[in-house]
């Protein structure tokens, strides 16, 4: 024993060995504090779906800045919904009320697109989507828990409610780890902004006639001369907003769409709201704040 220990220590004491064993270690250990370190929750499955949450940090603004994300997949031919679904559907619901050192979680909500159902049209999403969640702690410095109760609704031939419980910890210097940084990127990416007013897809007008036996908004849009896939969705909060209808193709950049109500008293509800007005395209995608009147 007392000569295979002495063997040991001449070979360690050799400089080669000596950088090998370091090297070795050095990886051990990092790869030990990456394990202790995750920007994502476990997969929760429901209903042909699952959910998780994830973290990174994302540079907002110009400073780097702690994002979380809900991300959702769903199996083919299911959809899920915009915070205004359209003629069926629900919206969903995201309580972070059981989070630890979170003061405010404000859910982004992607670009949706329209698709054709039994029940006329619904707004939403198919495959995945993510919505990027910007995080404000109560307390800087210090880690946060985040704890989600999430309801949504999913559709394909029967819409079906699901409610999951999703929770992620992340530690204090969270926002200095890049963790799911490329995917809630490319999220943000998609999320229809507020632009300078000469600025593409802008609204150029809205003409209201809330009043009368067929009450209706016309609403004039200008985008990119090229772009696709162009589509206008009006959120009015607790009030419901027909889903807009394009009165025809894309001209030179220009389009209209109106909004027909169902009665004289679906549209009143609608006076002194305010709507926010989502434009989308390839070309990408802007909000405007308009006031009902």
């Amino acid at each position: 024993m007392t000569m295979a220990l002495a063997s040991f220590q001449r070979i360690a004491a050799l400089p080669e060995l000596r950088l090998a064993i370091g090297a070795m270690l050095s990886i051990a250990f990092a790869g030990a504090c990456a394990a202790a370190i995750t920007s994502q929750s476990p997969w929760v499955a429901s209903t042909d779906s699952k959910v998780r949450l994830v973290s990174g940090a994302v540079t907002l603004d110009g400073k780097p800045s702690l994002i979380a994300g809900v991300q959702l997949r769903m199996d083919g031919g299911w959809k899920t919904y915009w915070r205004n679904p359209g003629d069926s559907g629900v919206p969903p619901s995201f309580d972070f009320a059981g989070s630890k050192n979170l003061k405010v979680a404000e859910v982004l909500y992607p670009a949706p697109r329209r698709f054709a159902d039994a029940n006329g049209t619904a707004i939403g999403y198919d495959d995945e989507v993510t919505f990027p969640v910007k995080i404000t702690p109560e307390r800087d410095g210090e880690p946060i828990e985040l704890r989600l109760a999430l309801s949504y609704g999913l559709c394909k031939t029967l819409c079906v409610p699901n409610d999951v419980s999703l929770g992620l910890a992340l530690p204090a210097d969270a926002a200095s780890h890049p963790g799911d940084a490329a995917l809630l990127e490319a999220s943000l990416a998609r999320v229809p902004k507020v632009l300078a007013p000469d600025a593409l897809p802008r609204i150029e007008a809205v003409i209201a006639n809330l009043d009368g036996s067929q009450p209706e908004l016309l609403v004039d849009v200008l985008f990119a001369p090229n772009a696709t896939g162009t589509d206008l969705f009006i959120d009015g909060g607790e009030t419901f907003v027909p889903v807009p209808e394009p009165l025809g193709p894309l001209a030179n950049g220009k389009q209209r769409f109106a909004v027909t109500f169902g009665s004289p008293k679906e549209a009143a509800a609608l006076k002194g709201k305010v709507l926010t007005l989502t434009l989308v395209s390839d070309e990408g995608s802007s909000e405007t704040a308009w006031t009902a009147n």
